[in-house]
């Protein structure tokens, strides 16, 4: 029986976090050569490997993504072992999910605001796709998520509201070339890539997946590169420098997504109520409010 040691799995955490080695290193207090060895060993343990050398940046491979999940899970779970036997007892503990392909950005500075004026709350926080993400809330997994669905969900958010959707590219000419319509997206299920795929088969448009990336911050780059057009929140695509546009002649106009922040049941946290209002205000919009498109807009 192969024992996976936990300092690997918290390095592995900590380079998919912040995507970065070098960031990791420093978080970690060691060394970047210590990281890189650490991964090294960690992918000869588990005989996979972990990121793509091919994506730019850090970008987990499709393994990478599952095994991603069992690690924070595992440490968690190590965590709160800790708790107990070696600090006195449980405290305060704040799980967080984050929608990866919407909004990552915004929210990720709220949480650091809402940590630093909590320091003794304990906030680990978690980056995946929208449905996964409201899959966990459901089996507890979760204290907090902020998640996006092209339909009224089930569960009922405790802050909602309409993230407007849109595509971005680096030029108009990229969107407007010849052939297929070059299509860059998040993962393999992301809720961007849904409606991006959904949108251009109902309007009979041929398209070509080119870029298949693992961050928000991958895709960004690659559409800034010219190697495609991408389809996310219209915040998103504007703070990624990108123009944006609502439609053009290959690119059919895309539904809204609901945004939503999901507090877990039950949930006995104080101020949490105040980080699902600060989050509202960092992304959200009330869900009446109607925002005027614009043809081929850019910025």
């Amino acid at each position: 029986m192969i024992n996976v040691p936990t300092d690997l799995l918290r390095t592995f955490v900590a380079v998919t976090d912040l995507r970065s080695f070098t960031r990791a290193a420093h978080a970690l207090g060691v060394t970047q050569p210590a990281v890189s060895a650490q991964i090294k060993r960690l992918q000869m343990l588990l005989g996979a490997e972990l990121f793509d050398k091919s994506a730019p940046g850090v970008t987990l491979t499709a393994k990478g993504e599952m095994i991603v999940n069992y690690a924070r899970r595992l440490l968690a779970l190590n965590d709160q072992m800790l708790d107990v036997t070696t600090r006195g007892g449980p405290v305060a503990r704040l799980r967080v999910g984050l929608a990866l392909d919407y909004f990552e950005g915004p929210i990720l500075r709220t949480l650091a605001r809402f940590r630093s004026a909590h320091p003794e709350l304990r906030m680990q926080i978690s980056a995946e796709h929208s449905a996964a993400l409201l899959r966990d809330l459901r089996r507890g997994e979760y204290d907090i998520v902020v998640a996006a669905s092209d339909a009224e969900q089930p569960e009922q958010p405790n802050r909602r509201w309409i993230e407007r959707s849109a595509w971005g590219a680096a030029s108009a000419a990229v969107a407007q070339g010849e052939g297929p319509v070059p299509l860059l997206v998040i993962g393999e299920s992301s809720l961007s890539r849904r409606v991006a795929v959904a949108a251009l088969e109902r309007a009979g448009q041929d398209y070509q997946i080119v870029y298949v990336g693992g961050s928000f911050a991958g895709l960004m780059h690659a559409a800034a590169a010219g190697l495609g057009v991408a389809c996310l929140g219209r915040r998103c695509l504007i703070a990624g420098g990108l123009q944006v546009f609502d439609s053009l002649p290959r690119l059919p106009a895309l539904p809204d997504v609901h945004g939503g922040v999901y507090l877990r049941e039950g949930l006995d946290l104080t101020d949490v109520e105040e980080l699902a209002d600060a989050i509202v205000a960092a992304v959200g919009e009330p869900e009446d409010t109607h925002v005027p498109t614009r043809q081929a807009a850019t910025c």
